[in-house]
């Protein structure tokens, strides 16, 4: 059988996981309020400045695009191999890489983006998949996860209730640290691979300016929610800005 239809095979099931995945945060975005309406003699927001607007957004771009991978994977015989249980033909790195993209993907969701700085947790994510996943090898994948997962584990626990999140600034440090490692070690692997140190120098940078703009845009721009206000850099970000930007463009 071609590697090809092995591959449909697996965007088939990978498809269908993405469609449920969407759906269900579909369905839990309703629970934000989106349209103008009055309850109780209080008047809503309009839909334009509702935090449901990019949850909307992202959740369906990602519906579309696990239909049209469901699509791709039905024309191409990949349903059909797939549904036949010859199997998806996945060895044993194939099944690490999954594990470990699937821990870390956990433990980013569930555990850094509720707690830690939105910035810091998206910047280790972002050098944890490229150290771990780019011309990888089983080892590498490992400890791609360990990083995220460690961090996750530590803020997991030490923080788990509510009123403990963007309290004390430990688990933002922790994060941190496991970011700049994570950039040592793709330094290292750049250098030992003879690969261009500047190339790799742009994506550490991105890794942190990438997220950090988003945050921005999506706070003062488009005024919307965004996790952990106090986390250890928006907290002094959105201070600087309503003490200092915001009366500076008043007067």
């Amino acid at each position: 059988m071609s590697d090809k239809l092995v591959l449909r095979a697996r965007d088939f099931w990978a498809s269908l996981v993405l469609i449920a995945l969407s759906l269900f945060f579909l369905f839990k975005t309703t629970d934000i309020p989106f349209f103008v309406s009055d309850n109780e003699s209080v008047r809503g927001g309009d839909w334009y400045n509702s935090a449901a607007l990019v949850p909307y957004g992202l959740f369906g771009a990602l519906l579309l695009l696990s239909f049209a991978l469901l699509f791709i994977s039905i024309r191409d015989g990949g349903a059909k191999y797939a549904l036949a249980s010859k199997g998806l033909n996945v060895n044993r790195f194939e099944a690490l890489r999954l594990i470990s993209l699937s821990s870390m993907l956990f433990f980013y969701i569930f555990a850094l983006v509720p707690r830690v700085d939105f910035t810091i947790a998206s910047a280790l994510l972002f050098c944890a998949l490229i150290y771990g996943f780019h011309r990888s090898t089983p080892i590498r994948s490992i400890i791609a996860a360990l990083f995220v997962a460690a961090a996750g584990a530590y803020a997991l626990l030490v923080h788990f209730p509510r009123k403990e999140w963007g309290k004390p600034h430990d688990d933002d440090y922790v994060t941190l640290l496991f970011w700049a490692v994570s950039c040592v070690c793709l330094l290292i692997t750049a250098i030992r691979e003879r690969k261009k140190i500047k190339s790799t120098l742009i994506l550490i940078i991105l890794s942190m300016s990438v997220p950090l703009l988003l945050v921005c845009s999506m706070a003062f721009g488009f005024r919307q929610n965004v996790p952990n206000r106090g986390g250890l850099f928006f907290s002094y970000i959105e201070y600087f800005y309503y003490v200092n930007l915001v009366p500076l463009w008043r007067a």
